[in-house]
């Protein structure tokens, strides 16, 4: 003890022979402190191993059932999108990304708080005609319903005159749907009772047979549902995917509802 002592002491003040003789254990056992951990180091994992087996096989299942899992989303996901365009061809019935469109300004909101159109810079000149859908990146806008050579009028689907069929994502359930005025939300009627529908859920055009528009135009998210027993069908209220107060330019759908 008292050479330890003695040692470590000289150590502390920095005594150049011990930092030598440090050196030089050092230079003498390093190769065989490398050599013992490289001998015992497949020990140490083999112990570890079996030390935190069941760890690991529980950790290994888990992994393997979220990979099956991913696996069964991405064929779900294929089949839906096969399943969809097997009813596309089946059908005949054109959809949004098939379809032409004319991008346009807005040059004008509406006059007061009784209009509820926007005039876009582009016309009949450029391929615009009455009764066209008007979209933005988002949802719906509205309908063309005014056209002259170089301009035209869209009627948004906030006007209460404006009525739109729409379909209830997840279930596949029609309605339609309708305005209430600027700053309002759209009334959504005829959803059948015991339809599960929740605030958030997603609502697009409906584009069943004849109808004015095509389908799956993004029209609003449900921000309030109304199944009351007293009503015949429940009656959702609709938030516009489309920001109706910050509208600066459109896209004009090229497309008009078969007579």
């Amino acid at each position: 003890m008292l050479s330890s002592i003695t040692v470590l002491t000289l150590d502390f003040r920095g005594a150049g022979f011990v930092s030598e003789l440090r050196a030089a254990a050092s230079t003498v056992f390093g190769p065989v402190r490398s050599a013992a951990s490289t001998v015992f180091e497949p020990l140490t994992n083999a112990w570890n191993g079996m030390v935190n087996y069941d760890d690991l096989a529980d950790e290994n299942t888990e992994l393997r059932a979220e990979i099956a899992e991913l696996e069964g989303d991405a064929v779900r996901g294929a089949d839906a999108i096969a399943r969809a365009q097997d009813i596309e061809d089946a059908t005949g019935l054109p959809t949004v990304r098939d379809l032409s469109a004319v991008l346009a300004r807005v040059v004008s909101g509406p006059i007061s708080n009784f209009d509820h159109t926007v005039e876009l810079n582009r016309g009949s000149d450029h391929g615009v005609a009455e009764g066209m859908p008007v979209v933005t990146g988002s949802g719906l806008v509205g309908r063309v319903v005014q056209v002259t050579g170089g301009r035209s009028v869209v009627r948004l689907v906030t006007d209460p005159d404006f009525e739109v069929g729409v379909r209830h994502v997840l279930s596949r359930e029609v309605g339609i749907a309708h305005g209430n005025g600027e700053g309002e939300t759209l009334t959504v009627n005829d959803i059948a009772q015991g339809v599960e529908v929740q605030e958030g859920d997603s609502l697009t055009t409906s584009g069943i047979d004849r109808s004015i528009f095509p389908a799956d135009i993004p029209v609003g998210t449900v921000s309030e549902v109304d199944s009351s027993s007293s009503l015949l069908a429940q009656e959702l209220r609709l938030e516009p995917l489309a920001d109706l107060d910050r509208l600066s330019f459109v896209s004009v759908l090229q497309w008009e509802p078969a007579p």
